[in-house]
């Protein structure tokens, strides 16, 4: 019964302050209620106004039972602030932040604070219930954020942000790179845990060993109960700091009865800490704190290993944001001011300078230029921009200053589309069911049941007895070495193949590529070099270093191809050459006079627009080169053609022998590429590769559209270097990026070979095989280990001293095998 609230004089407040020492919780959030707040004429309390508001709300939709599954304990006092939310409901915020999904209709992501566990999810998506107008909403537990369904013609977005914050979960906008700093602390949390449990595990270790060693020095009884307690103390803050985490996961599977690989964990952890502590009040019997802090410290690593690779996944939207400028100079009255791109609108007139992003979609109004577009198209060539063409952000300003109209911002440019084909993609793609997670099920049941089965039959005979063998059997059987077992032969899988140049950022890669199926490959950078080289030489090579000196005032990738060729090709001139009169014909080529003659250097057009004669035998040679894939460059000195050179990008010379390795090994092999057809043609022709596989002038939706096709059918594996390729990164089964590739594309992908071409395919084909193997003899030898010895310590051959001596035995065991058999992958894989 709560005590009568204190009147308003001196005498009674004094009084209230002896009598009200009793603490009164509040009904919503479960903090301490304020002795100023308590309402003594009702049993519900609460702690503020805003918990008071959040409560009535759950309680009138009669979601009740949210109650049952929170821990409030650790939930945090809300408030009723809406007028903090109007900027929710301004045209401007939703235009940037939420999508139209048709006229009454619209939807958006925000990031909630305040999401800790199962129930948490449970009340968001219970919004619908809680605010007319909310169609539906989906948590994503992996982002910490909620997708918002609402009609806006029946509820503003800013009442829909007040309820989720009256019910304790404050909404924000999504900001580029706010995930990745929310990782970060959460990265630091985890670490922290990690390091608290070590040192405790490293100090009940060094007590146990003086523990061991004093029963045959004959230490007092007075110090041997003095390390007892020390033991004791040291697990229980290994229990109740870092290993809370495991106690707050089983009360949640018990309260939303969903089986959880915590539970037995808990269990055992509880059991073994509550014998423990009777038997350093005794006096006597066996203590288990040293094997239980070694515990929480190995499951955490674990626990922090399945972090670390599910923030790897998620930087990939964030990584693609990076791609953009953050700045652009905006025209007014004349003069260019930077100004952030946020704050670009539709119609605004923008000067990028040469070297610069777009940081918009937009049209050049004014000034031409070439522009680098392999970023959305994947084609290796820049393209030549004028007057009314059109250009998209993310590409890159090669050659000269122009002047654009942006025609698109924000969410609504062609790369911010693809950062929702990649988000889509990722947030669809199958979740790998590991054979740990398979067989964890059914151990939990079974060791539940099983020490069930053993209290009740020892109880028969001795409640003692049967409470020693419980122990025995919970500690025994605990999960640590089938819990480390997968992650651990993926993690030192990973570490050997990381060694030589292979990172692999999950084990389900591995997992994935046990059955082969189809494999698509981009094309440029991926199968051939993925930059110009002249191929050949057709011609007076005497004219070398006269095209090397008028080539060297540019910087067109034309022109680096042919230096490159020049230094390699060196032809000796007498005297010095000098150079005037040098000038640029706007992606037709360039002209100028080095020393006694007139030079052009340039395409088909140029030639015609000099009135240079081309012969049929030049034009039959040109030919060809068209017909290999080689686009031909027309040298002309003196208004005569003196030679034909070969510009194109060359075949890796391990493609044709990889390519013939996948298929032996029962893989399908295409190519996806931005590139002409005729191009991916001779390629494909190259490689041994079937005309029905060979799919060119793709763009990153056609890529996507291939790759889930193919996915209906089989295993997918796609292999690009591109961010046009990283929405069908995404998608595929395996996605894997390439040397060379976009920081976006590498992110996209689960798999990155910092080594050039696709020879590492082959290694990494082995070491999924090779890591299958470790896996599974991990798995037998850590089920061997719990049911052997779980059926021992039923019988009661094993008491709890001897089980607290073998449980780490399976974890070592595991550990060994891993590093032996990680070793024997490299060795006998093709990774050399």
């Amino acid at each position: 019964m709560i005590a009568d609230v204190a009147k308003p004089d001196f005498e009674s407040k004094q009084s209230a302050s002896v009598k009200e020492k009793v603490e009164v919780s509040c009904t919503h959030c479960g903090l301490p209620v304020p002795l100023g707040l308590v309402d003594s004429a009702r049993d519900e309390q609460f702690c503020c106004s805003g918990c008071l508001g959040a409560y009535e709300l759950i309680h009138s939709t009669g979601l009740d039972s949210f109650y049952g599954m929170t821990d409030r304990a650790g939930a945090k006092s809300v408030s009723d602030d809406r007028n903090g939310f109007l900027e929710f409901d301004e045209p401007i915020f939703q235009s940037k932040y939420a999508t139209e999904t048709n006229a009454s209709e619209s939807k958006i992501d925000l990031v909630v604070d305040g999401i800790h566990c199962g129930a948490c999810i449970w009340l968001i998506e219970k919004l619908p219930m809680l605010q007319s107008g909310v169609l539906s909403t989906t948590v994503n537990w992996a982002r910490r954020t909620v997708t918002v369904h609402w009609q806006r013609d029946q509820v503003a977005l800013s009442r829909i942000a007040s309820t989720l914050n009256r019910i304790g979960y404050r909404p924000s906008p999504v900001q580029p790179n706010q995930t990745r700093n929310r990782w970060k602390a959460e990265n630091r949390k985890h670490l922290i845990g990690i390091g608290i449990a070590a040192a405790c595990a490293g100090n009940n270790m060094i007590i146990s060993a003086a523990l061991y060693l004093g029963m045959f020095s004959h230490m007092s009884a007075g110090m041997t109960g003095l390390m007892r307690i020390a033991s004791g103390v040291v697990g229980i803050v290994a229990l109740c700091s870092p290993g809370r985490i495991f106690l707050k996961s089983a009360v949640t599977a018990i309260r939303t009865r969903t089986p959880h690989m915590d539970l037995p964990i808990a269990l055992g952890l509880s059991v073994g800490t509550i014998a423990g502590l009777v038997n350093v009040i005794r006096g006597t019997g066996e203590i288990y704190f040293d094997s239980l802090s070694v515990l929480i410290f190995l499951l955490l690593i674990g626990r922090w290993i399945q972090f670390r690779q599910q923030s790897k996944a998620t930087d990939a939207v964030e990584m693609l944001y990076r791609l953009t400028p953050q700045m652009a100079r905006k025209i007014v009255d004349g003069t260019a001011t930077e100004i952030l791109v946020d704050l670009v609108e539709i119609g605004d007139r923008l000067e990028v300078l040469p070297g610069d992003l777009f940081p918009v979609d937009g049209e050049i109004v004014e000034g031409a230029t070439r522009v680098d577009e392999s970023i959305l198209t994947g084609e290796s060539e820049a393209c030549r921009r004028g007057e009314g063409d059109l250009v998209a952000a993310g590409t890159k300003n090669e050659a000269s200053a122009v002047t654009i109209k942006a025609l698109a911002v924000g969410n609504e440019t062609r790369l911010s589309q693809i950062v929702g084909l990649v988000e889509q993609a990722s947030s669809q793609k199958p979740q790998i069911v590991q054979w740990a997670n398979q067989v964890g099920g059914y151990f939990v049941a079974v060791v539940l049941v099983l020490s069930l089965i053993t209290f009740c039959w020892w109880a028969a005979v001795d409640v003692e007895t049967a409470i020693d063998r419980t122990i025995a059997l919970l500690i025994v059987a605990c999960p640590c070495a089938l819990a480390l077992a997968t992650p651990l032969a993926i993690a030192v899988s990973l570490g050997r193949a990381a060694k030589h140049r292979i990172m692999i950022k999950g084990g389900d890669v591995l997992q994935g590529l046990q059955k082969p199926g189809m494999i698509w490959l981009d094309k440029t950078g991926t199968l051939t070099e993925g930059r110009l080289q002249v191929v050949s030489w057709s011609g007076d090579k005497h004219w070398i270093h006269y095209v090397e000196k008028l080539e060297s005032k540019s910087s067109h990738p034309i022109a680096r191809a042919i230096l490159e060729y020049a230094d390699s090709n060196p032809v000796a001139v007498p005297g010095g050459v000098s150079i005037s009169n040098s000038e640029s014909f706007g992606g037709q080529g360039v002209g100028g006079t080095v020393g006694p003659h007139r030079l052009l250097i340039g395409n088909e057009t140029l030639m015609n627009r000099f009135g240079i004669e081309i012969y049929s035998s030049q034009r039959r040679m040109a030919q060809r080169q068209i017909e290999a894939g080689f686009s031909p460059c027309w040298v002309a000195a003196d208004g005569e053609i003196v030679a034909v050179i070969a510009i194109g990008d060359t075949i890796r010379d391990d493609a044709a022998e990889s390519v013939s390795m996948l298929k032996s090994k029962g893989w399908d092999v295409g190519i996806l590429s931005g590139d002409h057809q005729h191009v991916v043609d001779r390629v494909a022709r190259r490689l041994g590769i079937s005309n029905e596989n060979s799919k060119g002038g793709i763009e990153p939706e056609g890529k996507l559209s291939v790759v889930n096709q193919s996915a209906q059918s089989g295993t997918v594996v796609m292999i690009g270097d591109g961010v046009n390729d990283s929405a069908a990164l995404a998608a595929a089964n395996v996605g894997i990026a390439v040397k060379g590739g976009a920081e976006a594309s590498l992110a996209a992908a689960p798999v990155f070979f910092s080594k050039p071409g696709i020879t590492p395919v082959i290694e990494l084909l082995a070491v999924a095989d090779s890591t299958s193997a470790i896996m599974k003899l991990n798995l037998y030898v850590s089920l061997a280990y719990n049911i052997s010895f779980a059926l021992l310590a039923f019988a009661g051959l094993i008491n709890p001293l001897v089980a607290a001596i073998l449980m780490p035995i399976s974890s070592i065991t595991v550990v060994a095998l891993s590093l032996k058999s990680g070793h024997h992958l490299i060795v006998s894989s093709p990774i050399q």
